[in-house]
């Protein structure tokens, strides 16, 4: 193989080996951001059956007076 050649591959790699790691570091930032998110999510499903729950009972669906 011919130095050039040999130059090229490593530069290849190199710049490989640079994408994987920001992919990487892409990748555990936005599992950080999805963590967060899902227990937001739960915190605010939790506090949505509470309000659900205090607010008592539906009106009953009853025909408008002019039908």
């Amino acid at each position: 193989m011919s130095e050039d050649r040999i130059v090229q591959l490593e530069e290849t790699v190199a710049y490989q080996a640079k994408t994987i790691d920001e992919l990487s570091e892409q990748l555990a930032a936005q599992w950080k951001e999805i963590d967060r998110l899902k227990k937001q999510f739960e915190v605010l499903a939790d506090r949505f059956l509470e309000l659900e729950e205090s607010a008592g009972e539906r009106p009953a669906i009853t025909k408008p007076p002019h039908y």
